[in-house]
């Protein structure tokens, strides 16, 4: 009886005793290595963030971004048989064409499309379109050295004068769209297919946005826009 109630004793004591120093010092190892391990995983997944976004939001990538949604959404309200390619030469914007009746790639340094932007006239019972008038704006894309630009004015006059001639200063806005662009020499910056030496309303654009901070981050924007409408049939 004596041994039984020694031995309860003892262990009562063992269990009020606490934690020895060794187990305290084990426990404040441990949890220093956790916390330094989380501290590393924190830091690289903060690290791997900040690099996803930097590449996701570089001024030249945000400039391809805008490049696509521009051409793209002004090519589609265009009138697919009022619209231009032009090659430039010492400030002159020359109508280009193709070398043969067969069907054709056309190169150009800059393109101009024409579109609509006032509500059909009211006046008109029949609410019809003016035959003649196959356009009332236009926008003209175009690269200044190095920048990619787009110039925004009626039509007419138009962007170019028939035939060919200095771009219109006059009565327009200008957006830059992108800065540190190039094109291929070979391929040209803007380009469409032609039949018989008529468009047939795709339009390609071909450049490259270069970071100016990061000569080897280069962005290519490489699309084509389909002009839809036809006026007058």
């Amino acid at each position: 009886m004596t041994t039984q109630i020694g031995q309860l004793v003892f262990a009562r004591r063992r269990r009020l005793r606490g934690y020895t120093l060794i187990e305290l010092a084990i426990t404040m190892v441990l949890s220093t290595m956790l916390a330094a391990g989380v501290g590393v995983l924190m830091v690289g997944g903060t690290r791997t963030w900040h690099k996803a976004y930097n590449s996701a939001y570089r001024d030249n990538r945000q400039a391809a971004q805008t490049v696509l949604i521009t051409f793209g959404s002004v090519g589609r309200k265009t009138n697919r048989v009022d619209y231009c390619l032009y090659t430039e030469l010492r400030g002159l914007y020359i109508p280009v064409l193709s070398d043969d009746d067969d069907t054709d790639v056309v190169v150009g340094d800059a393109v101009e499309f024409r579109y609509w932007d006032e509500e059909l006239d009211p006046a008109d019972s029949a609410n019809l379109m003016d035959r003649d008038k196959k356009s009332t704006a236009y926008a003209f894309f175009y690269i200044d050295n190095g920048v990619l630009k787009v110039d925004y004015g009626s039509a007419p006059p138009g962007a170019v004068p028939l035939g060919g001639g200095p771009r219109n200063i006059v009565n327009i806005t200008t957006r830059v769209l992108a800065e540190n662009v190039t094109a291929d020499p070979d391929t040209g910056p803007f380009s469409h297919t032609t039949i018989g030496n008529v468009g047939q309303g795709c339009v390609r654009i071909n450049i490259a946005v270069t970071d100016p901070d990061d000569a080897e981050n280069t962005v290519t924007v490489r699309t084509a826009t389909l002009t839809r409408n036809i006026w007058p049939r």
